[in-house]
């Protein structure tokens, strides 16, 4: 009887080892794709695809610049019309940094915001929700711009 309990312990125990790793090889995996994706939304703004930009929005996106909010796709897109006329892109940016939601529903991507001569000018935080299609939408942006912070005395 104690050799069966113990046997049902062990098997137990590596169930649930290979649940843990399982659930984070599936975070990993959901980390690249919001890496993946928010990649994809930059290349528009390089690629001058307003169109394209305006497929990453979800329908109640909400983009934070200064004290001003921009709500829904329609007004983020009139809005951000500007950074797309002309040849070359504003600005720049890439995800440094994707953290997801153990429910895999909601993950946050943030990373530097480069100007037109490679100089890091500001930072964006953005909130990716994962739509029943399987598609990754953007619900929040903010940007803030980047600051050197106090200098460290010797």
């Amino acid at each position: 009887m104690l050799r069966t309990i113990l046997s049902l312990m062990g098997a137990l125990t590596l169930l649930f080892a290979a649940s843990a790793g399982a659930a984070e090889t599936d975070l990993d995996e959901l980390r690249q794709q919001v890496k993946e994706t928010e990649k994809a939304f930059a290349a528009t703004m390089a690629d001058r695809d307003h169109a394209g930009f305006m497929t990453f929005l979800s329908n109640e996106t909400v983009f934070i610049s200064g004290e001003t909010a921009l709500r829904g796709k329609q007004q983020v897109a009139d809005a951000w019309q500007a950074y797309f006329e002309g040849p070359d892109a504003p600005f720049s940016w890439e995800p440094q940094t994707v953290e997801v939601l153990d429910s895999g529903t909601l993950a946050l991507s943030s990373g530097p915001v480069l100007d037109v001569g490679g100089q890091h000018v500001a930072d964006f935080n953005s909130i990716w929700r994962l739509e029943p299609s399987g598609q990754w939408k953007i619900i929040f942006d903010k940007g803030n711009r980047a600051c050197d912070g106090p200098k460290a005395e010797n």
